[in-house]
């Protein structure tokens, strides 16, 4: 039994991104982008975390009532 951690990756890869840009878009002063590009990739992180629990609310849902 294995645990995929490709999900983790991914989440770890678009803070990253959103860091890097975030500090790009400030150091050449577009300081209001750059807080809208960390709202927006705060989004794209939640979005992607809401379906990985909608996944584990489906697979405790399976097991529970046996289907």
């Amino acid at each position: 039994m294995g645990f995929d951690l490709t999900p983790v990756f991914q989440i770890g890869a678009v803070g990253f991104i959103t860091a890097i840009l975030h500090a790009i878009l400030k150091q050449a002063g577009k300081e209001e982008i750059a807080h809208w590009a960390t709202l927006v990739g705060f989004v794209i992180v939640l979005y992607m975390v809401s379906h990985y629990i909608g996944d584990l609310f489906t697979e405790v849902k399976r097991v529970f009532l046996f289907n």
